[in-house]
């Protein structure tokens, strides 16, 4: 039997209200397990790509699936969407009265079946929170401190380690390395691939920057064309 893809599309249209803008999605198709990175310049889609994948926004046609299910807004809705992806927010929205390990493990106390994954593998969950983090740059010291303390590019990798915790299916990042320079930023993005790997999570990532096309086996572009931006799958 087929395995199910992670995330399946077909004849996506979306426009946001009073706009004559319009992202088109004519197929895609992602297997559980694979690394997607999406190229686009900046305006053209690429946050409202995800937030549709993500279920935030509607499509006006098409269908779009992660995991063989729609995720759309309702109580069960949230739920899938908080058992099934991770999701490093450009601006990555850290809750700033929370410490950074605070934040980290906060998926698991929202998402029981994260919480669980974790616990398969660890006595606590604070324990791999701790492990992200270190694994990701930030060592304990920053632990216990307030996302406000930080630098950007830390509380980036805060942002990364809260979307990796309890190993969602799908992990959709956007400008996961933009604080970074062109060092740090080759360095991280290997990181966060192999645990992505180590989870056997799909990972979305997109971003304005064409270096980072060289790290994925499969690329597309987000092409703006007039007043549509169309995805295509590159060669």
């Amino acid at each position: 039997m087929e395995q199910q893809p992670a995330l399946e599309v077909n004849d996506l249209h979306f426009s946001y209200p009073g706009s004559d803008w319009e992202l088109r999605i004519p197929a895609l198709r992602i297997a559980q397990g694979e690394h997607t990175y999406v190229f686009g310049s900046s305006g053209c889609g690429k946050s409202t790509l995800l937030n549709l994948i993500a279920g935030v926004l509607r499509p006006a046609q098409g269908t779009l699936k992660v995991a063989g299910e729609t995720l759309h807004s309702g109580r069960r809705s949230d739920q899938r969407r908080a058992n099934t992806l991770g999701f490093v927010f450009q601006q990555f929205n850290l809750v700033g009265y929370l410490d950074v390990l605070t934040n980290v493990v906060l998926p698991c106390k929202f998402s029981p079946m994260r919480k669980q994954r974790v616990l398969e593998h660890h006595s606590n969950i604070d324990d791999e929170g701790r492990r992200l983090l270190e694994r990701l740059g930030l060592d304990a010291r920053y632990h216990r401190s307030k996302p406000s303390q930080l630098s950007v590019g830390q509380q980036q990798r805060v942002a990364v380690a809260r979307a990796l915790i309890g190993r969602p299916p799908v992990v959709l990042c956007d400008e996961p390395t933009s604080a970074l320079d062109p060092a740090h930023r080759d360095q991280f993005l290997e990181l966060l691939l192999e645990e992505c790997a180590a989870a056997q999570s799909t990972a979305v990532v997109v971003s304005h920057d064409p270096a980072l096309r060289s790290a994925f086996k499969t690329c597309c572009d987000l092409t703006p064309e007039d007043r549509r931006s169309t995805l295509k799958v590159a060669a």
